[in-house]
């Protein structure tokens, strides 16, 4: 894992899915699990332990459960097209947020910066950003065939130890709600990158404040 550490805290199994633990959020209008559930589904861990102790890819795992939890996966010019439209959806859903959508190839990051997304030294999600994710939220459901990596990251102030717990605890804080919102957990995994990768200068405030951030990568799935 070099400096990256891994948890794979969000691994949901499919018999965690619940209907009559459901309520249904005012501002969305969609079903919701309620805080029970969410703990019964959090806690299905061993099998991604597992695969990450001994070795085994964890993005090919994940793609193996999905596709054999009925999924599907995605093959030829149909790989770019569905990748299209999500991209388009999330740019619509997060325009004027201060999250932004950056396209590598078929794949698509989500950049939120610290300053919006969290209080300073603080895992504890701004409550204004609840909408934000519930937007993101709503996108991740209905495109559904894709991988979701969430990456915490810091600036250089403070110790090693302590900037690779707090970004692991950020990418967990948004994780772990996207969860809450049911997004399919099978496909998000988090990790800590501390002050390893750095996208601008530390040397000033305004390339702290850029380094500051939690990355969602979203990675389309496919055979093979």
């Amino acid at each position: 894992m070099n400096n990256l550490v891994r948890s794979t805290l969000l691994v949901v199994v499919a018999a965690f899915t619940i209907t009559a633990c459901e309520t249904t959020d005012a501002y969305t209008g969609e079903k919701k699990v309620n805080n029970a559930s969410k703990g019964a589904g959090i806690g299905a861990l061993a099998g991604a332990v597992l695969g990450a102790a001994t070795g085994d890819n964890s993005k090919d795992r994940r793609k193996r459960a999905l596709i054999g939890a009925g999924v599907g996966a995605l093959t030829g010019a149909g790989v770019g097209a569905y990748m299209d439209k999500q991209e388009a959806k999330l740019r619509a859903q997060l325009q004027g947020t201060g999250v932004s959508v950056t396209r590598a190839g078929n794949d698509l990051i989500l950049n939120m910066p610290g300053n919006i997304t969290f209080k300073t030294a603080s895992a504890d999600l701004n409550s204004n950003f609840f909408r934000v994710l519930d937007s993101v939220s709503l996108v991740l459901k209905e495109y559904d065939k894709t991988l979701i990596d969430v990456e915490g990251h810091t600036d250089s102030d403070g110790s090693d130890t302590y900037n690779q717990q707090l970004s692991l605890e950020r990418a967990n804080s948004v994780g772990t709600y996207l969860n809450s919102r049911g997004v399919n957990g099978q496909r998000i995994v988090t990790f800590g990158a501390g002050e390893a990768r750095p996208i601008a200068s530390n040397s000033s405030s305004t390339g702290k404040q850029q380094n500051r951030r939690v990355e969602l990568k979203l990675q389309p799935i496919t055979e093979g």
